[in-house]
């Protein structure tokens, strides 16, 4: 039914729309397929394999009616990583890996969990993504020999700046000539895929005018099949699974980040909803068969899934089709992309990482000056000169951390009395100093989470109260929106103190889940449901209503004004003789 529901109203001028997006997306995804398995460390045809196979796989089973689904820029530094590591088909085990893990985070309702990625870790990551792909062309651009390629950024720039005498100038104009038209062309003619004009036009310079002085596609990595390799099952062992499971878990995560992010952007662009958790599974299920043609990690692409929305695409046959033409042309035209110089593959790759390198966003958040901007720019550092896992991880921790302490900063407990024009309702904190207080009641306003980053402090300031042993402690929790097990069993031991002192604990104004806890942990039977009000002024009146009338007599403070008058505990006569006594002028000039 679902599959049914995509495609429901399907016509002919809706597969003509899906035809004409699918074929310009496949024809911008030739060369960024090609140029995305060079940078990963691998040989050109994985990336159109990937592109082919996924490419259909993700558009049929996804959870987006829209998303175009592909090699990436992205996975570039994770998968040349592995690559130099492990070796390539060890990569094709992590891949496979990493799908198995997509879909069981599909299957367990994961997909929502995943957005919960701060902003900041994200743009970190992705901007230092950009900055090593950047890097990583410029040995190509320059047409620079003798470069050992490492997995740090330091060691492959200090490989440059050792080589910089080996500068081809042939390798620059001709990838001069591939930038200048990926500039221009856009400007003139928007709907012409500049990437595969600048391809098309430097390869023909080079071939006529530069023959054998530049490197090309065939020279360093041999010819092109022209069709998709044998089946193959990689040799899986324990060992293997064991020593791939953190390269498989990073592949996965960032797919899924990746994904959603480019469906999210699909959404916002045709005002359609997509299924996190179906796409993950579709993701996952992508990444497990590519492998065993093998192509490399696939996901979302943003910006052919982009591209694949203006050019009218109406439903998920546009990514069918895109994948078809791109077989077609690996089966009919791969011998003729051998010929492709490796400098008109950098200025693809240069403009790549410049589009996905959100400046823009990065230079909004370091402008807050906030913890989010610190958390942005650790992240970004760590991406270019450790690596993406240490550099998610830490920004990750660092944002939960700081998160912790900015909520920690919003819990507020005051203690205040009532106010003497409306001593059953407003309160207000400014009211308590000292020699002005009541020792019978303790009244606290509570506002902000009441969580593990927050309790302590919470416990300490009501402590006070506690030790002088009021008879009754009351606490308005009406902005305590929520509540975790720490901060419950910090109200807990509360409650226990003032029970070991003979008083009692009461609470108003209690939203709905602090009191599903307490209801959970059982604590609001201990409390009891007598001393739980609706409102502060029904809880302030039967505070009062237990007021020891005694202990109003030697009151120094007499702050509730005319509180023992209130109190239902002493005699008429004990009540007036209190008035009388000259405490009430006493409390007025407190009030």
């Amino acid at each position: 039914m679902r599959w049914m529901g995509r495609y429901a109203g399907y016509n002919a001028a809706a597969f003509r729309k899906d035809l004409l997006s699918g074929l310009i997306v496949g024809i911008i995804a030739i060369p960024l397929g090609m140029a995305f398995a060079i940078a990963s460390g691998v040989k050109p045809e994985y990336g159109l394999y990937t592109t082919v196979i996924a490419g259909i796989l993700i558009s049929l089973l996804g959870g987006s009616r829209f998303q175009i689904g592909g090699p990436t820029g992205a996975f570039i530094p994770i998968l040349f990583a592995i690559v130099m590591q492990y070796g390539y088909e060890n990569l094709l085990i992590a891949g496979m890996m990493a799908g198995l893990m997509l879909v069981l985070m599909g299957l367990f309702k994961l997909g929502a969990f995943i957005k919960f990625i701060p902003r900041p870790v994200t743009i970190g990551f992705t901007a230092g993504i950009a900055v090593i792909i950047f890097s990583g062309q410029i040995t190509n651009f320059l047409g620079l020999r003798g470069i050992e390629k490492h997995e740090d950024f330091w060691s492959n720039m200090k490989e440059i700046g050792m080589h910089i005498s080996t500068i081809n100038i042939y390798s620059v104009l001709t990838a001069g000539i591939c930038l200048a038209v990926l500039l221009l062309v856009p400007k003139f003619a928007p709907k012409v895929p500049a990437s595969l004009v600048g391809l098309v036009l430097s390869t023909l310079v080079a071939a006529l005018f530069f023959e054998g002085q530049v490197a090309t596609i065939g020279s360093s990595f041999g010819a092109i099949p022209n069709a998709l390799p044998q089946f193959h099952i990689p040799e899986i062992t324990w060992e293997r699974i064991l020593n791939l499971v953190q390269p498989a878990f990073v592949i996965a995560m960032l797919g899924g980040i990746e994904s959603l992010l480019s469906a999210v952007v699909a959404d916002g662009m045709t005002g359609s909803r997509h299924n996190s958790n179906r796409e993950l599974i579709g993701q996952g299920i992508a990444n497990m068969v590519t492998p065993l043609f093998g192509g490399i990690p696939a996901t979302g692409a943003i910006a052919r899934t982009a591209t694949n929305i203006k050019s009218g695409a109406v439903s998920p046959w546009s990514g069918v089709i895109h994948g078809v033409v791109v077989l077609l042309v690996l089966v009919l035209f791969a011998p003729y992309a051998s010929h492709i110089p490796l400098a008109s593959m950098a200025p693809v790759l240069m403009l790549v990482a410049w589009n996905m390198s959100e400046r823009r966003s990065f230079v909004h958040v370091m402008k807050t000056k906030t913890s989010d901007s610190l958390v942005l720019l650790i992240t970004f550092l760590l991406t270019v000169f450790t690596s993406l896992t240490t550099a998610v991880e830490v920004g990750l921790i660092l944002a939960v951390l700081l998160f912790v302490k900015r909520m920690s900063e919003m819990l507020k407990v005051a203690k205040v009395l009532p106010d003497p024009e409306h001593k059953h309702e407003k309160v207000m904190a400014h009211m308590v100093r000292e020699g002005h207080d009541c020792p019978q009641i303790s009244l606290y306003t509570i506002e902000g989470p009441l969580f593990f980053g927050a309790a302590d402090m919470f416990e300490k300031s009501v402590m006070d109260s506690i030790h002088r042993r009021p008879g009754t402690l009351l606490l308005r929790m009406g902005k305590v929106p929520f509540m975790d097990t720490t901060g419950e069993s910090n109200l807990a031991r509360v409650v226990k103190h003032m029970e070991r002192s003979g008083g009692r604990v009461l609470l108003s104004g209690i939203q709905a889940q602090p009191l599903e806890m307490l209801k959970k942990t059982g604590l609001i039977e201990r409390i009891g449901l007598d001393h739980m009000f609706e409102h502060t002024g029904e809880a302030i009146n039967y505070a009062l209503q237990h007021l020891d009338v005694q202990k109003c007599r030697g009151c120094k403070h007499f702050a509730f004004r005319e509180c023992a008058a209130l109190s239902s505990t002493g005699t008429d006569s004990e009540r007036n003789n209190l008035l009388k006594s000259g405490k009430r002028a006493n409390a007025n000039n407190l009030i």
